[in-house]
C-alpha cells in the first residue's frame, strides 16, 4: 500500500518571510492590546510603525546648548520629556541653576513649571534673573519624601483633567534634603533611617515612572554628592536616597566646578562666576560619558553663546587670526571676539554654521558595524565604578 505523501511546504523567499513576520508582529500587538484593553488604551506597539512612549519628541533646555547636545546626541535636545533626570554634584556646582533654566524654558514653551523646594533656600531674584516668570511658577515647599511624590502625582492628575497634552516640568530640589515621616517623628539621637528613605523612593519611582512617560511630563531631581566615611579606594562619593533614582533616571548629570571666574574692579578681584563641567554619567537618549564645560555667572546664569566660542577654540575649530580676531577653520569666516554675540544673534546663517561645528565635536554617531580601530589610539582606563 502506497503511503500518502504530505504536501510540501512552500519555500518563501526573503521578502515573503519579512512580510509574514511583519503580519505576525502586527497580529501579536493587536492580541496584547485586546487582552489589556480594560486597563490601558494601548500597551503594545510595532516600534517602527507607530508613535510610542519610547519616542522622544519634546525636550526641555538645560540652558546650555553644549549640554543639550551631549544629552540628546543631536543639536536640539536637553532634558527629554517623559523621562526622569538626576542632577548630582557637590555644593555650589550649578545644579539648582541648571534646573531653574529648565523651568524658564518650560514656561517659554507654554508649559506648567513646578518647583518642589525641600531646602527652603530659593531666591525670587535668582529665578527672575534666569528668566523664570515667578507669577507663573508653582512653588511647593515640602520636607517629607512621601509628600513630594504625592504632590507630583497630584499635579500630573490635575493638569490632565483640564489639558490632555500640556507640557509639565517638575523640579525636585533636592532629594538629599528630604526626610521621611518616620525619621521626622523620631528623636535626634535615633539613627538607621537611611534605608527607609531608599525603600520609599524605590516604591514611589515604580509608581510614577509609567505616568511620566505617558503624560508629557519631565521630572528633574537634584541630589547632593556625599563623601563615604572611611573609604580609601574606589568611588569615594555617594548620593542620598539609595540606588533607585540612579536606575529609574534616563540621564544622570554630574556637575563639577573646575574653576572660578574673576573680575578686577579698582584693583580688587571679585569672584563673579564659576566654570562648570557636566559629565553625562548615564544616558538613555544617547551615548554616555560625554562632558562639556561652560561658564556660569552668579548674576545671570549660564553664558551659553560665549561657551560655543570657547568650545570651538578648545577643539581647534576656531583659530586665532591676528590680535583680537578669529577664523573658523576651513572657511573664509573671520570675526572679532567683541562681535561674536551680536553676530550669533543677528546672522542666522552664521549661527547655523557655528552650531553645526559645535554639534560635530560632541555628537557620536551610531554605527551598524564598528570601523577598524588603530590600537595605538585606544586606551583602556580603570574606573572607580
Amino acid at each position: 500500500m502506497a503511503t500518502k505523501k504530505s504536501a510540501a511546504k512552500p519555500v518563501l523567499n526573503k521578502s515573503q518571510k519579512t512580510i509574514a513576520t511583519d503580519e505576525m508582529i502586527t497580529a501579536l500587538a493587536s492580541s496584547v492590546n485586546q487582552h489589556f484593553s480594560k486597563s490601558v488604551s494601548q500597551s503594545a506597539y510595532v516600534l517602527g510603525h507607530e508613535v510610542t512612549p519610547a519616542d522622544l519628541t519634546d525636550w526641555v533646555s538645560t540652558g546650555s546648548t553644549l549640554l543639550n547636545i551631549a544629552i540628546a546626541n543631536k543639536p536640539e535636545g536637553g532634558f527629554a520629556v517623559g523621562r526622569i533626570h538626576e542632577l548630582l554634584g557637590m555644593e555650589g556646582t550649578g545644579k539648582s541653576l541648571i534646573a531653574a533654566h529648565a523651568l524658564a524654558d518650560t514656561q517659554q514653551k507654554g508649559g506648567v513649571a513646578v518647583l518642589i523646594d525641600t531646602e527652603n533656600a530659593i531666591s525670587k531674584d535668582f529665578l527672575i534673573a534666569l528668566g523664570v516668570d515667578i507669577n507663573r511658577l508653582l512653588y511647593i515647599p515640602l520636607n517629607l519624601i512621601e509628600d513630594c511624590f504625592e504632590a507630583i502625582e497630584t499635579i500630573i492628575t490635575k493638569v490632565r483633567e483640564t489639558d490632555a497634552d500640556r507640557l509639565v516640568t517638575i523640579v525636585l530640589d533636592s532629594v538629599a534634603a528630604t526626610t521621611t515621616k518616620v525619621e521626622s517623628d523620631s528623636d535626634y539621637d535615633k539613627d538607621g533611617f537611611s534605608t527607609t528613605k531608599a525603600i520609599i523612593m524605590s516604591k514611589a519611582l515604580r509608581k510614577i515612572t509609567d505616568k511620566i512617560a505617558k503624560q508629557r511630563v519631565c521630572v528633574i531631581a537634584t541630589n547632593q554628592l556625599r563623601e563615604k566615611v572611611g573609604v580609601m579606594f574606589g568611588d569615594k562619593t555617594t548620593t542620598s536616597g539609595g540606588k533607585s533614582l540612579q536606575f529609574y533616571a534616563s540621564s544622570r548629570l554630574r556637575a563639577k566646578s573646575v574653576g572660578q571666574i574673576k573680575q578686577t574692579v579698582n584693583g580688587i578681584s571679585h569672584v563673579i562666576g564659576i566654570e562648570t563641567e557636566v559629565i553625562v554619567k548615564k544616558n538613555r537618549m544617547g551615548p554616555p560619558h560625554r562632558s562639556v564645560t561652560f561658564p556660569i555667572y552668579f548674576d545671570s546664569g549660564i553664558d551659553d553663546i560665549n561657551s560655543w566660542l570657547t568650545h570651538l577654540i578648545t577643539f581647534k575649530r576656531v583659530v586665532k587670526e591676528g590680535k583680537d580676531s578669529y577664523k573658523l577653520k576651513g572657511t573664509d569666516i573671520v570675526f572679532k571676539s567683541k562681535d561674536w554675540v551680536s553676530m550669533i544673534q543677528t546672522d542666522a546663517k552664521f549661527k547655523e554654521t557655528i552650531l553645526q561645528q559645535v554639534a560635530d565635536t560632541i555628537i557620536m554617531k551610531y554605527k551598524i558595524e564598528r570601523d577598524t580601530v588603530d590600537p595605538d589610539t585606544v586606551q583602556k582606563v580603570e574606573t572607580d565604578e
